[in-house]
């Protein structure tokens, strides 16, 4: 247990001196909120949803998806290819246990990412939800991320570290425009819009929509997630065995 939470204590100090984490998890989603809440105006409405709120969730799912796809797909690439992972495996320290601590460190980031955007909206730009409203969206946000950690190992199973960065910064960017998390996919055309029903990031960023519009996380969105999940966990695990293999 000793060494688990050391273990996290060093995830978690690798991770906040990463600037990447701060660029692509907090001072860009917080930019873009400003920017757009700004030029369209805190009156307007999206689905009946004051704008202002529905575009705080918009961006605190994009900057939790940045630190889970951008930050965490490119530090596990980098102890991966400098050997880390076999070092790990000739200690005391259970495979199991780096895992872990990988999960409970990257939830934790998460959590600091919906805590200072959440700020950022109800603070600064006024946005008034209820405390049920503020806890949901935060707790679906939290919990929503999961597919999206399994993506980052994913793509940190490339082969190099600068593949994994190009990769992951082009993941990053074409989630989060076809999962409308940058403008409301009504605004996009029909095929855009069936594209985007199907994507991850639209479904993730739909639980929190819903949420503040007085409804809750649709069950096809929920399974459509858990898909993802169950596909990348997959996917990277027959990888990295295959790699542990060579």
């Amino acid at each position: 247990m000793n060494a688990m939470i050391a273990q996290c204590k060093a995830e978690l100090l690798r991770t906040f001196r990463n600037r990447r984490f701060f660029v692509f998890s907090m001072i860009m989603p917080a930019i873009f909120y400003f920017i757009f809440t700004s030029t369209i105006g805190d009156n307007a409405e999206v689905g009946g949803v004051a704008w202002k709120a529905y575009y705080l969730m918009s961006m605190t799912v994009f900057g939790v998806v940045g630190a889970c796809v951008n930050t965490l797909s490119i530090k596990f690439a980098q102890e991966r290819t400098q050997g880390w992972i076999r070092m790990i495996e000739i200690t005391p320290l259970p495979s199991s246990a780096y895992v872990i601590s990988k999960i409970v460190s990257q939830a934790i980031v998460n959590l600091i990412t919906i805590i200072f955007m959440f700020i950022v909206g109800g603070v600064i730009k006024g946005v008034d939800l209820s405390f049920t409203q503020w806890l949901t969206c935060g707790l679906w946000i939290w919990l929503g991320a999961l597919p999206f950690m399994a993506l980052g190992i994913l793509i940190g199973t490339m082969k190099s570290v600068e593949v994994t960065q190009v990769v992951a910064q082009i993941v990053f960017m074409a989630t989060s425009i076809v999962g409308g998390l940058w403008f409301p996919i009504q605004s996009m055309p029909k095929l855009m819009q069936d594209i985007a029903s199907y994507s991850p990031s639209y479904r993730f960023g739909q639980g929190a929509w819903n949420l503040i519009a007085g409804a809750g996380p649709s069950l096809t969105g929920i399974l459509i997630l858990a898909g993802y999940l169950i596909v990348f966990v997959l996917l990277s695990s027959y990888i990295l065995k295959k790699q542990k293999a060579v």
